[in-house]
């Protein structure tokens, strides 16, 4: 199974936001670590990450033709793009929102999140390991 990992604005500066809440890592370090789960689940990652919302949208219908799943970290797109929303609802295939932090108790305009009622899974709050949680998801489903 070939797996689109698709992370969003200011996730290329992660190593520079607080640690305590996104974990300290580096999106490369991020992104190897990915692509040591996802060998080890039988499974095919592909990472993209940009600062450019057409961008993402762009990435998403290009992952219509080939991606068995989907893991959207749109960073702050996630609490009001509806071009996102809209890019990651033509897929037929699961789409799993993934966020290092945990939305839901931080400011109350992170709390919402226009992806939420597409999304077949949603991973929050467990930083980098909510990756691993998501892939492990994608790749159960494709069994």
């Amino acid at each position: 199974m070939q797996i689109a990992i698709l992370n969003g604005v200011n996730l290329d500066v992660l190593e520079r936001r607080d640690p305590a809440i996104y974990g300290g890592i580096s999106l490369n370090d991020l992104e190897t670590q990915i692509y040591a789960w996802a060998k080890a689940l039988g499974c095919t990652a592909r990472c993209r990450q940009t600062n450019n919302e057409g961008d993402y949208v762009a990435w998403c219908h290009d992952a219509l033709d080939w991606a068995g799943g989907v893991i959207a970290n749109p960073g702050a797109w996630t609490h009001y793009s509806y071009a996102i929303r809209d890019a990651l609802e033509l897929f037929e295939a699961p789409v799993v929102e993934v966020h290092l932090s945990d939305i839901d108790h931080r400011e109350e305009w992170r709390r919402l999140s226009v992806l939420a009622d597409i999304a077949s899974a949603r991973v929050i709050g467990k930083g980098p390991q909510g990756y691993r949680e998501a892939l492990a998801f994608l790749a159960e489903r494709a069994a």
